[in-house]
């Protein structure tokens, strides 16, 4: 076999129709947990995002700028290339699923995001915590809490950057014709500047650039949905229909259609990936609950929003050809579209911005991927934190992961799409396999919180977390926090 066939054999069975049964399942059960959290509570998500906590002075990040870390995490290539190939081998009822992967997954954002934040620690002035951390201290499982940040390193050190930078490879050569190489080196260089000051700058990037990139793109999608406003209802009624199989031409691939849009859901919006309960993790609030709120709003922002906007755009002009496993041409729209990728994209906003469309999406594009490169150094560079303890060995760990990401980003813009998709698939279904199955056996203590966090807001009080009177052990964070406050 050659190292593609291997590639793509272990990806199928990362990626087998249980992992979707368990992805789907575990969102369904916490949603019914929570009583529904992530709509009883969307005031509050929205609320908390901007308030700020008034009871940490240091050691952390604001809630809006772990939600804008966590954003620019969520929105890069799976918004824009991965909606497109979630079209091209699911059809058009893949987004239907991803939307319901998205309402489901921000159950599974709240419990494993207030998790992270149950079982966090403060490390050389920094929080840190995830999986890892959780499946340490919650569960009491180092070993599998090893094997969680491994398996995060490699996928989020090397396979996924591969990806990113894939994407944006192909965008500037369909706009400008450049050499995929010198894309890759100027990502490397201008994420380098970036990664080496540490989560703070991230952090700071991040909530600059997430939340402007997130709207131009939206303010442009907005226009080409206008412009064709008459056939939003047929967009609409063509998603519902291929989605249920009930489409004369979409009924013969309805599992795929389903696997595609959990597979392309759950890596845009990262719900239950275990990438998210990272940057989590390093906010500074009062209570747990308040960073799972605003983690579980971040997933709605990323695939209601930005990825329904994306597909609205595609459909909407008919950019879009569909195919089978094998590459045979079920629905042919656009003969003239090469790839199953980005060009979807480009070529919908050619359509208004004749000339200029594949030179928008290629630098939106760029941005996305810019932040979300960022944000997969902190997932890794925070699981190496876990696995070493000497101050010596984790430097030189961090740096080799560096020129390790450096590599990946080089790496995947001169590869071919289909080899970098299915790198990045192996790596978000090693980390989910992994963290669902523990959050599944944690969430009785995120569902404690949860009630403690309500049962304080019911009284008029700001909540504040004591893990003690929840009988949760090993949250030191929490312990010494509450400590320092009773020994004042």
């Amino acid at each position: 076999m050659s190292f593609n066939e291997i590639v793509s054999a272990v990806s199928d069975f990362v990626w087998s129709p249980a992992l979707i049964v368990v992805c789907l399942g575990a969102g369904l059960l916490f949603s019914i947990l929570t009583k529904f959290v992530q709509v009883r509570r969307f005031g509050e998500m929205v609320r908390l995002l901007f308030s700020k906590d008034k009871t940490h002075k240091s050691g952390g990040i604001s809630s809006f700028q772990a939600f804008a870390m966590a954003l620019s995490g969520r929105v890069g290539t799976g918004n824009i290339v991965g909606v497109a190939t979630a079209i091209a081998f699911g059809g058009p009822g893949a987004i239907f699923w991803m939307w319901v992967i998205a309402f489901f997954g921000a159950g599974s954002a709240f419990v494993e995001s207030t998790l992270a934040q149950i079982y966090k620690v403060k490390i050389e002035g920094e929080l840190r915590g995830g999986p890892s951390y959780y499946i340490h201290k919650g569960l009491k499982s180092k070993w599998l809490a090893v094997i969680f940040a491994i398996c995060a390193i490699i996928a989020c050190g090397f396979f996924l950057p591969s990806v990113q930078s894939n994407g944006v490879a192909i965008a500037f050569y369909n706009a400008m014709n450049i050499k995929p190489i010198y894309i890759g080196v100027a990502l490397s260089f201008l994420l380098s500047c970036v990664i080496i000051g540490g989560v703070k700058r991230i952090a700071n990037v991040a909530r600059i650039v997430a939340p402007f990139m997130a709207i131009a793109y939206l303010a442009l999608a907005l226009i080409i949905v206008f412009c064709n406003i008459g056939k939003l209802p047929e967009v609409f009624s063509l998603i519902f229909s291929a989605a249920f199989g009930t489409h004369q031409v979409y009924g013969a691939i309805l599992g795929t259609t389903i696997m595609w849009g959990v597979k392309r859901g759950i890596f845009s919006n990262e719900a239950g990936q275990g990438t998210g309960p990272i940057v989590a993790a390093a906010a500074k609030v009062s209570h747990p609950a308040k960073q799972g709120l605003v983690q579980a709003f971040s997933v709605y922002v990323d695939t209601l929003l930005v990825c329904t906007a994306t597909a609205v755009m595609i459909l909407s002009t008919g950019m879009y050809n569909v195919f089978d496993s094998e590459g045979n041409v079920i629905m042919m729209n656009a003969p003239n579209i090469a790839d199953q990728s980005v060009s979807f994209t480009q070529s919908a906003i050619e359509t208004i911005m004749p000339g200029t469309g594949n030179l928008f999406v290629a630098i939106s594009l760029s941005l996305f991927v810019f932040t979300t490169l960022m944000a997969y150094y902190y997932y890794a560079e925070t699981s190496i934190v876990f696995l070493t303890r000497k101050k010596s060995y984790r430097k030189l760990a961090i740096n080799i992961l560096r020129l390790m990401t450096m590599f990946a980003v080089c790496f995947g813009a001169v590869k071919e799409t289909a080899l970098a998709w299915q790198l990045g698939d192996i790596g978000v279904g090693m980390m989910a396999w992994i963290n669902i199955i523990s959050i599944l056996i944690l969430f009785p203590t995120a569902i404690r919180t949860l009630k403690d966090y309500e049962s304080q807001k019911k009284m008029g009080i700001e909540p504040e977390f004591n893990p003690d009177k929840l009988n949760i052990k090993n949250a030191d964070y929490w312990h010494e926090k509450n400590k320092n406050v009773n020994n004042l």
